[in-house]
């Protein structure tokens, strides 16, 4: 199965069926002089990927940067397992997340902390990549790809630490990775777009969240490209959804906490997920889509994970 998506400016989009769901997680390639994929996802989506270069008539020698904007599996999980496969590709990541690519032990065992024994099957294998193919770029550090495309790094941390979007100047584009929400795109055809704030464990900071989505809207872009999934040509409506749903979800669970002082944080976290599907299904009820629609397979799958971040963000502060 192989889904490509022709999104204008010379950027093509190629859905990598992430957890084996259409319009998940993608990779974004670049057309210019230096041929760019902006996210890998996990190793299990890299075959995904290699269809889709071979159907776009892509040899993977000819690729020069691959760029993670962070360092979780979902998003970089699967860049040393495509190094195999493209020996000329340089990996662009965070400063902080290059050592854990060169060595993933922290970044296994984390993933295994979270996701308990489902992690073989959604991130095996997690293969290092060779320090010499990495390179970090700065707050404001450009990559130019091509006579007419440069690349411009922002450190935008809120979501993780390790997190870095990425100003596109041909498209007038932001690569956002997970810091400005995830773009529910089965809303599209209920005609109107969805997304919700990414609040995963452990650096989960929603004042660094907010902060980084002021320096992203002084860039003024045309359009934002989600890590999950695909392209909005509307950013001020992802400002005013991360704006909306950011604050009940920190005051959601910090009302229970308050209201379950002795609970553990697994049970928090259970509480707290129960909370934010049961707001998210009543927003989406408002607009006309119903509990059985595909969009909430993918929410059932966020909410725990957002509940997490949260409840171990209010467990530190």
């Amino acid at each position: 199965m192989t889904k490509i998506v022709d999104l204008g400016d010379d950027v093509t989009l190629i859905d990598l069926f992430d957890l084996n769901m259409e319009s998940r997680t993608g990779s974004y390639v670049l057309h210019s002089e230096k041929l760019t994929i902006v996210e890998t996802s996990a190793s299990p989506s890299i075959p995904y990927l290699i269809r889709g270069l071979e159907q776009l008539n892509i040899k993977p020698e000819d690729i020069e940067y691959v760029i993670v904007t962070h360092i979780h599996l979902d998003h970089a999980g699967g860049v040393g397992l495509l190094l195999e496969k493209c020996p000329n590709a340089k990996v662009v990541v965070h400063p902080r997340g290059k050592r854990h690519l060169a060595d993933p032990s922290k970044l296994i065992a984390g993933a295994k902390a979270v996701y308990g024994d489902k992690f073989a099957s959604l991130f095996d294998p997690i293969i290092p990549v060779p320090e010499e193919r990495l390179i970090t770029k700065e707050e404001g550090e450009i990559l130019d790809i091509g006579s007419n495309r440069v690349l411009t790094f922002l450190d935008t941390p809120g979501h993780a630490k390790h997190h870095f979007s990425i100003f596109d100047s041909y498209s007038k584009g932001m690569f956002t990775g997970d810091t400005i929400g995830v773009l529910y795109t089965p809303t599209i055809q209920h005609g109107f777009e969805f997304i919700l704030p990414s609040t995963s464990p452990n650096q989960f900071d929603p004042a660094a969240m907010l902060q980084s989505m002021k320096k992203i809207e002084t860039f003024r872009v045309d359009k934002v490209y989600f890590g999950h999934y695909g392209q909005t040509n509307n950013p001020q409506l992802v400002y005013d959804q991360i704006t909306y749903w950011l604050p009940k979800f920190i005051v959601s669970g910090e009302q229970v906490v308050a209201d379950n002082q002795n609970a553990s944080s697994e049970q928090l976290t259970e509480l707290l997920t129960n909370q934010l599907l049961k707001m998210v299904q009543e927003y989406l009820a408002d607009r006309g889509v119903s509990p059985s629609d595909k969009v909430f397979q993918y929410v059932e799958i966020d909410m725990p994970i957002c509940a997490m971040g949260i409840i171990d963000y209010l467990s530190k502060r």
